[in-house]
């Protein structure tokens, strides 16, 4: 793959960081964002080359400036890793609405205003490629992540009309959706809401303890993942979305043959609306 220019939202840590750090490795141009000023130092001290900006994806308005500012120093982007995201734990029940905006800001509308800033110049250039880091939690659910798993299978959604809009412009849109992989994702990360109704306790305690107890020790390597996503995007003929982790390909899989199974069983009474 010849020389690119990437840009990664949520740089300085997780996939992010993995994903810059291979595609720096490989001769390519960087430019990350970064939220605090302590981080962009941070970053820079691991990666030197990196070109660091201060960015929140949540203040939307900011982002074509950012966007515009980065291209004006930096060139033109070829590549858009639309990382930045966290995840929420907490039974549906228990969690605030405020959580679930504050997820969807982030997860949702802060990586489709990243998008948005970019779709015009990649349109124009007749080129480009979009990665919308969603997860396989976009394609499959699990008691106690409703707000995540509604955020990321909203971006999954989005990122498909994406695909087909942006298709005759010769730009490609492709979600990753990893599995459980070694990140702070479950740890640091993660956003928990406090527990208070005891009849959840025999289902989600299990749960939310077996997520800390993983954390740090997934099946899952970011820098395998980083490898793969320099792969994906030197194909010509990208995926819709690509699957990352033994764990994601059993458990869509799985939901595609109970979603099948569904489907036949219901089959006569589906098909008895029609007039």
């Amino acid at each position: 793959m010849s020389s690119k220019t990437f840009f990664i939202t949520g740089a300085n840590s997780g996939f992010g960081l993995a994903i810059a750090t291979a595609a720096i490795q490989a001769g390519h141009t960087v430019i990350g964002t970064v939220r605090s000023q302590v981080s962009r130092d941070k970053l820079l001290e691991t990666l030197p080359t990196l070109h660091a900006v201060l960015a929140d994806v949540t203040e939307f308005d900011s982002i074509p400036d950012v966007v515009q500012q980065a291209e004006e120093e930096y060139g033109p982007v070829d590549v858009l890793i639309n990382n930045a995201g966290y995840g929420h734990e907490g039974v549906l029940e228990e969690s605030p609405i405020e959580e679930m905006r504050r997820q969807f800001d982030v997860n949702v509308f802060g990586a489709v205003a990243v998008a948005k800033a970019f779709l015009p110049r990649f349109r124009k250039r007749r080129s480009g490629f979009i990665v919308n880091v969603t997860s396989m939690g976009g394609m499959i659910t699990m008691p106690g992540i409703a707000y995540y798993c509604g955020s990321k299978f909203a971006l999954q959604g989005i990122s498909e009309v994406m695909r087909s809009e942006m298709a005759p412009f010769g730009v490609h849109v492709t979600t990753l959706c990893p599995g459980s992989f070694r990140t702070d994702w479950a740890g640091r990360s993660m956003v928990r809401t406090d527990r208070s109704i005891a009849d959840y306790d025999s289902l989600f305690d299990p749960i939310r303890e077996a997520r800390q107890a993983v954390s740090g020790k997934q099946l899952g390597d970011p820098q395998k993942l980083a490898a793969a996503v320099l792969t994906l995007v030197a194909s010509e003929n990208p995926p819709p979305q690509l699957l990352l982790g033994s764990d994601a390909l059993k458990h869509v899989t799985a939901r595609i043959d109970r979603l099948q199974q569904e489907i036949d069983a219901w089959k006569a009474l589906t098909v008895s609306t029609d007039g």
